[in-house]
């Protein structure tokens, strides 16, 4: 029988995020809709679509060898699975999300001290509770379904939940008061996976291309010509990941330079080449880094 990884795709707010991380990793996976196997374009890997807060539990367990989730839903199962890499990413956004302690805006309560004896809730019950008895202040923590930010002050008088922007919070008249934990997505694996040289393997490749389709995101390649009597100017300015590659033209007296930025300070790198006396400067997207 071939070798198979067992791979979990979360299924939820992370999923089109997921499939698309893949995809520019070079897999491309294919969910229906219907069916919780979607289909890969790699015989060597299973995937099946799991909810991110039950991932841990299917890992540890061995029903599945790997998976993405939150790092925060792996704190809260109380689980000891491996993690192989984080992956920032979320559903919004390429930043970390964060778990917070909210309030409704005309409630008075300023700091988690002031809700003693008072009703949270929350999807992360076991990291709150941890939260609050670490500051000795007695409240009901109260599992919720979903739609959180909507049960203050009616139904709770305060709620722990997850955020990228807090737009959500304040459309909905509450306040935070306290950052509980951030998060951000991780491939884990069982150590059963880990300790089988091909899957460990195999993993090892997901995480490496992943990883890399991650670090593309945030930056560009840049290419440029410039005269060699300029080529200390234009390095100058350049703020490479490496050495830039600097290669001879036809022309002896000129070289093409090719490096990597950061994509958020391209738009003042190339002014500045342009200056330099550097000409022909291309800017280009980028699948994968793998340094």
């Amino acid at each position: 029988m071939a070798n198979k990884l067992r791979l979990g795709i979360p299924k939820g707010s992370l999923q089109d995020a997921t499939i698309a991380l893949f995809k520019r990793a070079g897999w491309n996976i294919y969910a229906d809709g219907r069916s919780y196997f979607p289909s890969i374009d790699d015989s060597e890997i299973e995937c099946m679509l799991i909810r991110a807060q039950e991932m841990a539990r299917y890992v540890d367990h061995g029903v599945l060898d790997a998976g993405l989730t939150g790092i925060d839903w792996v704190i809260e199962s109380g689980l000891h699975v491996e993690s192989v890499t984080t992956l920032t990413y979320s559903k919004q956004s390429r930043k970390k999300v964060r778990w917070v302690l909210a309030v409704p805006e005309s409630s008075g309560f300023e700091k988690a001290e002031d809700l003693e004896g008072k009703i949270v809730a929350t999807e992360l019950v076991e990291v709150s509770k941890r939260y609050f008895a670490a500051k000795g202040v007695n409240v009901k923590v109260e599992f919720s379904w979903g739609a959180t930010e909507v049960k203050p002050p009616t139904l709770a008088d305060a709620i722990v939940e997850v955020t990228e922007t807090g737009s959500s919070l304040k459309a909905n008249r509450l306040k935070i008061i306290d950052t509980i934990m951030e998060s951000e997505t991780h491939l884990i694996a069982s150590k059963q996976a880990l300790g089988d040289e091909w899957k460990k393997s195999k993993i090892d490749q997901v995480a490496m291309m992943l990883r890399g389709a991650i670090d593309a995101q945030s930056q560009v390649g840049l290419m440029l010509n410039v005269k060699q009597e300029d080529l200390k100017n234009v390095l100058a300015v350049l703020p490479a990941l490496n050495s830039p590659t600097i290669s001879h033209l036809s022309d002896s007296e000129w070289v093409a330079v090719n490096t990597i930025v950061e994509e958020r300070v391209a738009r003042d790198v190339i002014p500045r080449l342009k200056a330099a006396k550097a000409t022909g400067i291309v800017e280009y997207p980028l699948n994968k880094v793998v340094l």
